[in-house]
């Protein structure tokens, strides 16, 4: 009878944890896919080369953010909405703006900043956007947009 008990706990353990991951794997799968094809739209555009990096952002309108480097080797973030219109597309160029580092310190200057959960450029009305989303002392969640274009403050949601 023991036996039964562990052979059944342990098939019920497996059994979730194999359930609980394909479900995570399912997920994912609509922002992988979105993502490759905005990546294959920034480089049948030709405003990339090389693609480093892409990650879905969302604002006012959803966008993809694809990193990479154009034909010339500098290097830019693409933004490629979701609906993947090639007209639509926005693109900077990195050295034009403020990096992540510089975002950050500039809004670490606000002393209020228990835990940086994730930062991402992002495309809103203004232009190029630094999304920080952190919790507070507190522990409220927090989120603040600087511009990339000179590092002002655009936007603060705070104590969520």
């Amino acid at each position: 009878m023991k036996n039964w008990l562990i052979f059944i706990s342990v098939f019920i353990v497996s059994l979730s944890l194999v359930i609980s991951i394909l479900v995570l794997w399912k997920a994912e799968a609509p922002f992988r896919s979105i993502e490759q094809q905005a990546e294959q739209l920034a480089l049948d555009a030709k405003t990339l080369a090389i693609v480093t990096e892409s990650y879905t952002y969302n604002g006012k309108h959803s966008y993809v953010t694809v990193f990479g480097v154009d034909e010339y080797g500098d290097k830019k973030a693409v933004f490629v909405p979701t609906n993947l219109e090639e007209d639509s597309i926005q693109e900077v160029f990195l050295k034009d703006g403020i990096t992540e580092k510089q975002a950050l310190s500039v809004f670490k200057q606000e002393g209020n900043v228990q835990k940086v959960l994730h930062m991402k450029l992002g495309y809103e009305e203004p232009g190029a956007v630094w999304e920080i989303t952190y919790l507070n002392a507190h522990d409220k969640l927090n989120y603040v947009y600087v511009l990339f274009e000179d590092g002002d403050w655009w936007k603060r949601m705070t104590n969520l």
